[in-house]
This record gives C-alpha cells, structure tokens and sequence, in this order.
C-alpha cells in the first residue's frame, strides 16, 4: 500500500489551515490513531494470522541457510515553508514485506506491497530458485533483547497539523526580525513512524518501533549583491515534543544565521598543501566517508576496500580509535535491533590506531567466521540488508582544542561540510567545506569561501597529529546512501589536527 493523502501548496491562510486540520482529525488521524495494537498492522487487518505465516517462513525457507520475512508498517510527513508560505505538506502510509532466502552466497528475494497469505505464497515460491547451494543447515537466530534506545511515541498523529504549522511559520518571522540583511528563509519538519516485524523459521520473532524527527532551517542573507546562505539541521528518535521550545527552535535559526552572516565576510579559501584543523561533530561526515565505508564487511569480503586484509594493522595514527555504535539512545543512527533482527552492538573498528573490526550483517559475518555487529540494514521492506554504519564516530584525545589550533602557524579550519565523494576501493575523497577559516599564526582569522578537502581516507587518518578532549556527535541530519539505499546515521569526533591535506581553493 503506498497512499498519498494530502499534498497543500501555496495559500496557506489560517481558514484553510483549520479546515485542513480538522479534516485530518476526522479522517486518517482517527485510523492511524486506533492502531493501537501493532499485531493488526500485519496480521488482523489484512486477514493474516501470525501463526500462518510463521508456516509458510518455515516452509520458504526450509533447507536455506539463512533468511526472514520483513514486514513494515511506516507513517510519515513532511512540510516545508519557504517565501513565507507554506509551500508542501504530504502523509504517507506505506507496508509491505520483504521474504529473504539465503543459500551460501546467493540471496532470493521477493516484496510486496500486499500483506495477505496469497501475495506471501508466491513469495515463497519466488524465492525458492536459491535452493542448490545451500548447506540445509538454517543459521542460528539473533538473541533476543530487552533493550528500548527509544520510545513508541508516534510524533506523525500525536501533534496537531496546525500546530507544526504555525511552528514553521513562527522560525520564519523570528529569522527575518534578527536582521534586515536576511533575503529568505526556508524551513521543513518531517517525521516518521515505523513498525517493523521480523519472523524466521523456528517461530523467532522480533518487533521494534522506531520514531524519527527532523528540523531544518536555512537562511539566505544578502549585502549589496552578494548573497550567502547558511544552514542548520537537528533531530532524532524522539517525539515533536522539545521541537515547539522557544529555545530549542530559536536556537536552530540563530545558528544558521550566524553561518550565513559569516560567509557573507568570507574571503576566498587557498589552495595548496597545509595543516588542517577539523571542528567537533558533524565535520565526522569526512570520516563516515572516506573510513566508514571501507570498514564494512561486504567490501572487505570482496576484497574491494582500501582496508581489506588490514585486520590487526596499523592503519591509523596512535591515539586514533573509531567506533560504530547503535546503542546510543536516541540517536538518529541508533536501533534497538538491525533489519535482520540482530540487536545493535557497539563495535569497535579502529583502535589506538590498529584495525580490530568489520561491520557485519548476518550474510557477511557468515561467509568471513565472524559474529554479526547488528549492522544488517535495509531502506524498505523492498530492499534486502547489507551492511551499513549506524553512529559511527572518533573517540576523544587529550589535547585543549585551542592547544590545537595554536599549534597551526599557517592553515585551515573546516568546521562545516557540504557534499562529497569517496571511492571505496582506492579511499580518495572530495569533500566541500560550507564553513572554514583561515588560522594565521595559531589564531583563527578571516572565514572563507571555496575552500574543498582532497585526500585519500586510510592515509588521512595516519596524518592525525593531534586529537581534542571534545568530542561531539552531530545534531542529528546524517542519511547514508548505498548501493540506491538510504537510511539514517550519525557522525562525530572531537577536535583533529590533520598535517598535509590538500586544499582546493578558489584564491586567484
């Protein structure tokens, strides 16, 4: 089932609103509201029984050597404000199921859109072409976990539509009233509800809600005929609730216009070889991409990572210790159990600069003799797992983050990043700096404009000369692509001196 409900643009006059809110109240908020028992997102309501389908896994999967029926149930939303309207608003409902079959190396897949015994029955034949091969031996299931990283709060039907509304509309006139150089202000709220299901032979079953929640705010500031923007992101796996503090939101937008006002006085960045400092926090994107990446198992059992055959190496500068942890409560990267049903672990990649893991899923794990690391993950219900990274972020140092950057006699100083691309076989990557500042004499001077980071990631990390006592997790936007799937992650690491990175620069 894919279900648009409702798309609004332009006018965005109080009637309208109020009609518009009070026909999702009676309509579709009422039956979403009701699904109180998550058994009849599957089951009951498409005239399902638990027990049938447990029959037809076992009988899918039967002499397979691994596999599991996913089901899904997801609610989400989206608004957006720009121009001081509010230009889009959608509600969607989508379920489905996904049956895998995995026969030693080869994986069977089937999904639909349709939750019924007949559309199930044909998944089973479906995937019954991955038979031959298969050691007749089914993989052991996950253990079972008690753990909850976050509540069952579903933030798409608990707040009124109104109200979100009025919230954009609220960020976009405390942007404007903080100055006159502000030229516009865009501003969106999007949050989804998910239920997912997991059943493998042998009756084990795994159920986990997962929340999610995000706020962006982007403002564009202008001085004569130059124009610069500036942006700000936070959420995670949480309700609305904290969204509608005055502090909380007010602060989102003062931190992107105080990007913005900086880049206004921006200069542009140098080019050449120098000494790097990188911020705390989100600049941990650079290392989810030029290191995370290369870290997962799938790569290094195809022997196609920068890293493979590296186990028990140096790979990095002493002091350098890089973690892939699900488990932090809240995160927008954490889960309380993977796509496979394995429960989320913190798995320790690189440390004190020697390579000691892999992210894997269940597949992987099996085909390398190692235990999974709760990284099996999926976009949908219509995409198999792979191994992908939950939170993964460097552990602090000791050193004074302005010990490092006195330490910088001529440099740079990323503290924000854009876009970027990693080529995981040979690691090089570019990536744009959105904010970053000359460092002049151990001092940090003027900001500028431009400015793009070239390296190449396993050797980037043996560059790290100096590691701050501050490290921060990112505020909670990350979405990780991979092989055309998308899912939610978290970055981070404290303060880095990185010597002899290469700077493109748009200095004449």
């Amino acid at each position: 089932m894919a279900l648009n409900i409702v798309r609004l643009c332009g006018d965005t006059r109080n009637a309208r609103l109020a009609a518009h809110s009070r026909a999702l109240k009676r309509g579709i908020f009422e039956s979403m509201v009701s699904i109180s028992d998550p058994d009849k997102l599957f089951y009951e309501r498409e005239n399902l029984s638990q027990e049938r389908a447990l029959s037809l896994v076992e009988q899918g999967l039967a002499g397979m050597d691994d596999g599991e029926l996913y089901f899904e149930y997801t609610q989400s939303e989206a608004l957006a404000y720009d121009d001081g309207r509010l230009k889009t608003a959608s509600f969607d409902i989508t379920s489905g199921f996904g049956l895998r079959a995995v026969a030693g190396e080869a994986t069977g897949y089937a999904h639909s859109t349709e939750i019924s015994e007949a559309a199930l029955k044909r998944a089973v034949n479906a995937v019954q072409a991955v038979r031959s091969g298969a050691s007749g031996t089914m993989s052991v299931a996950p253990e079972r976990t008690n753990r909850h990283l976050y509540g069952d709060q579903d933030p798409v039907a608990q707040t009124d539509f109104a109200r979100k509304v009025k919230l954009l509309q609220d960020i976009d006139a405390y942007a404007r009233s903080k100055d006159d150089r502000v030229r516009q202000v865009s501003c969106s709220l999007s949050a989804e509800w998910k239920v997912v299901e997991i059943l493998r032979a042998g009756g084990h079953r795994v159920r986990d809600i997962r929340p999610l929640v995000r706020l962006n705010v982007s403002v564009v500031v202008g001085d004569g005929e130059r124009m610069e923007s500036g942006y700000q992101g936070t959420g995670g796996r949480m309700g609305y609730d904290s969204f509608f503090a005055p502090d909380f939101w007010q602060a989102q937008v003062n931190e992107a216009l105080r990007q913005a006002l900086t880049n206004l006085e921006s200069v542009p960045a140098p080019a050449g070889e120098m000494d790097v400092v990188l911020g705390p926090g989100w600049p941990g994107v650079l290392l989810h991409e030029a290191v995370g990446h290369g870290l997962e198992g799938d790569f290094n059992r195809k022997k196609t990572s920068a890293f493979s055959g590296l186990m028990g190496e140096r790979v990095a500068a002493p002091g350098v210790t890089v973690v892939d942890d699900g488990t932090l409560e809240g995160r927008r990267g954490s889960i309380t159990v993977d796509d496979e049903g394995t429960p989320s672990t913190r798995t320790v990649l690189i440390e004190d600069g020697i390579l000691k893991g892999y992210m894997q899923d269940r597949l992987n794990a099996r085909l390398m003799g190692v235990a999974p690391t709760g990284n099996g993950r999926r976009q949908s219900f219509a995409h198999t797992p792979m191994p992908r990274m939950t939170n993964t972020y460097m552990l602090e140092g000791s050193h004074d983050p302005e010990e490092i950057l006195g330490s910088v006699r001529n440099g740079l100083y990323a503290v924000n990043f854009g876009g970027g691309q990693v080529d995981i076989t040979s690691g090089k990557f570019v990536f744009s700096c959105t904010e970053a500042y000359l460092i002049e004499n151990g001092k940090v001077t003027a900001p500028v404009k431009g400015a793009t980071l070239i390296g190449n990631g396993p050797d980037v990390l043996t560059r790290v000369t100096m590691i701050g006592n501050d490290m921060k997790l990112d505020d909670g936007v990350g979405t990780c692509g991979k092989a055309g799937q998308s899912v939610p992650v978290g970055v981070g690491q404290p303060t880095l001196r990185i010597s002899g990175l290469t700077v493109g620069g748009t200095a004449a």
